[in-house]
């Protein structure tokens, strides 16, 4: 009897672990599929993979104050890609997006929602990370190797673009 028991926890443990990679993997194979061009991340992360169902980064759960040029207000989401590694305190993966939603002063309109996105290859330059700005109905206002993004995120330090880091 022992052992039957054993046999199955044994197995239990293996199809959760088989699980885990399976969505590891889903979720790896679904992010190396975006282009890094507007259309193509917007999509992504309103219908294919909405980022309002991922979580916050880790120690900015919920809203906080923002600064110029992103809203008054922010909440800052993340795939589970971004969020291992925010975690873990490593430099951001290929496959990372961190979307943030800007909000004006009364903390209830959106502004706008500026997702980076980090392609292996896309940019070299400015660390491989695809920018854009889209309006609260999915307009595209900018996108791609922005330009004005590249040069404010350079200046953030820890090397990743990246002004958050986890608290």
């Amino acid at each position: 009897m022992k052992k039957v028991v054993g046999i199955v926890a044994v197995s239990a443990i293996l199809l959760v672990c088989f699980a885990c990679q399976q969505r590891r993997n889903i979720s790896n194979h679904e992010t190396a599929a975006i282009q890094p061009e507007a259309q193509g991340v917007w999509q992504y992360i309103t219908d294919t993979n909405p980022y309002t169902d991922w979580r916050y980064f880790p120690g900015y759960e919920g809203m906080y104050p923002g600064q110029s040029p992103h809203g008054a207000y922010l909440k800052l989401y993340v795939n589970d890609t971004a969020y291992r590694a925010a975690k873990d305190g490593t430099t951001m993966p290929d496959g990372a997006i961190l979307v943030k939603e800007n909000y004006g002063k009364d903390k209830q309109t959106l502004m706008a929602v500026t997702p980076m996105y980090k392609v292996d290859g896309y940019n070299p330059s400015a660390d491989d990370w695809f920018w854009a700005k889209y309006g609260a109905n999915g307009d595209v206002m900018a996108a791609g190797k922005v330009n004005s993004c590249i040069q404010c995120h350079r200046s953030a330090k820890g090397g990743d673009y990246l002004f958050t880091e986890p608290k």
